[in-house]
């Protein structure tokens, strides 16, 4: 069985950057792709990005390109969802999430079959 754990969330002031953590464990060579998520009260959960556990392609939503970025570290069986330019809209809870059938670069819930706890990131104004 695949476990993620997301880390890294906390207080962070606006225009600030944050690097968030996704440690991988159990099978993890049923990884095909990582996927990063956000969500806020009331909304629903809204795709951030993927990179591919092996080539370590990527793929971003429009409102994600440019101050987000995914990675991977196969060798730390680690992901990572680094935000740059931090604003207060940016508050959500973010979770890391792995697709182990092969669906692609996908951008919706239910392409990913396991999901990390989530970790909170607060923007302050």
């Amino acid at each position: 069985q695949l476990q993620l754990a997301e880390s890294g969330g906390g207080l962070v002031q606006a225009g600030g950057s944050l690097r968030l953590s996704c440690a991988a464990s159990g099978r993890i060579a049923s990884i095909y792709n990582m996927g990063w998520f956000r969500q806020t009260p009331g909304k629903e959960r809204e795709f951030i990005g993927v990179v591919t556990w092996t080539g370590g392609r990527t793929a971003y939503s429009d409102s994600a390109k440019g101050r987000f970025t995914v990675s991977r570290d196969n060798a730390k069986n680690m992901g990572y969802l680094e935000i740059n330019n931090l604003k207060y809209e940016d508050t959500a809870v973010y979770y890391c999430a792995a697709d182990t059938y092969g669906w692609g670069l996908r951008s919706t819930e239910d392409k990913y079959d396991c999901w990390g706890q989530g970790t909170q990131v607060t923007v302050s104004p």
